[in-house]
């Protein structure tokens, strides 16, 4: 049995625990912001058509120099528990994101991939066994839209597949936050190996995709080098130590909604790089998506706290409530060297 290797939280409640928490916020909304750079890198420095090259090259080297770092390997029902968080968090969710990313306007992608922060509200309830609470939903709902509203253009296009592959890596995302969080991290098992198990299982698993779909590797130019060099090292190894740091050290929403900044970051990016105008809607959708990133990291009021406290309590106020059974005869020992 396996517990994180942090506390869960400051130990405290209302403002005091935000202040608390407000370092390892900061630190894990790095990942997603720096994420935000992925569209840009993807469409102005990678090859056009590998999405997959481009995923194995952000998650295996990263993974195993981790692994070289850190000399620690997973144990016992850890090498399972590895390769599935390793499937759904790079393996299957880096050839999504790019092929979102090649087939759709950057906008379109970021807001489908706006959809996660929803889909862990529902896994937290179905998979953590988490109170369902209208706040996560109302606040992810704004948050998408305000997504849509920053990111999507009048002229957008919809590419069939580029919005399956979007919706998809949305959930493989989401299913891999919550399943992040239910398991934890092994104690003793430092961020950067947990996330070099992580990069490795997913590296190997997209090793014979991507040789089998695309074939031989595409030419690489420097620009190409600089870009498959950052999203590796910097928006792979360093982000998702981070990034898995964040999802065992605080609650599970909270993090999932810290993703609405990375099509922010892309927006801007798109604004600054590329010429693209952010007009008065945009910045409307920007105050809603930032509305709920902040309202994300407030912890529950009081009556949310007293409501699920009644909850948890309940079957244990009615087992103490129920007089215990009288025994009976034949339940009595038939000896004194009987045990019990």
């Amino acid at each position: 049995m396996t517990s994180p290797a942090a506390p869960t939280g400051s130990g405290g409640t209302g403002a005091g625990a935000l202040r608390g928490n407000l370092p390892r916020i900061a630190l894990t909304a790095l990942a997603p912001a720096v994420w935000g750079t992925t569209y840009v890198v993807t469409t102005e420095l990678l090859p056009q058509g590998h999405p997959l090259f481009a995923g194995l090259l952000r998650a295996l080297p990263a993974g195993l120099v981790a692994l070289a770092v850190t000399r620690t390997l997973p144990r016992g029902a850890w090498w399972g528990k590895a390769a599935v968080l390793g499937v759904l968090n790079i393996g299957l969710f880096f050839p999504l994101l790019f092929v979102a990313a090649e087939r759709l306007p950057g906008g379109v992608a970021a807001t489908l991939a706006a959809a996660s922060p929803l889909m862990v509200a529902v896994l937290a309830v179905t998979v953590l066994h988490e109170s369902p609470s209208v706040r996560r939903f109302v606040w992810g709902a704004v948050g998408a839209v305000g997504v849509g509203l920053v990111v999507i253009r009048p002229n957008a296009g919809f590419d069939a597949v580029g919005v399956v592959a979007g919706l998809a890596g949305a959930a493989t995302m989401a299913l891999g936050v919550t399943l992040t969080k239910r398991w934890g991290r092994p104690a003793g098992v430092s961020p950067t190996a947990f996330a070099g198990w992580q990069l490795a299982a997913g590296g190997l698993f997209l090793l014979p995709l991507t040789f089998l779909a695309e074939g031989a590797p595409p030419a690489v130019d420097l620009s190409a080098v600089l870009g498959y060099l950052w999203l590796g090292l910097v928006g792979g190894l360093i982000t998702f130590v981070l990034w898995f740091r964040g999802i065992t050290t605080l609650p599970v929403t909270s993090v999932a909604v810290l993703g609405l900044l990375s099509p922010l970051v892309a927006a801007v990016l798109g604004a600054a790089v590329l010429g693209q105008t952010l007009g008065p809607v945009q910045l409307v959708g920007f105050g809603l998506s930032l509305a709920a990133i902040v309202a994300g990291q407030l912890p529950p009021t009081r009556r949310a706290r007293e409501s699920a406290s009644v909850r948890e309590s309940a079957p244990v106020l009615e087992s103490a409530s129920t007089p215990a059974p009288t025994p009976t005869p034949a339940s009595a020992p038939l000896s004194k060297g009987t045990p019990r």
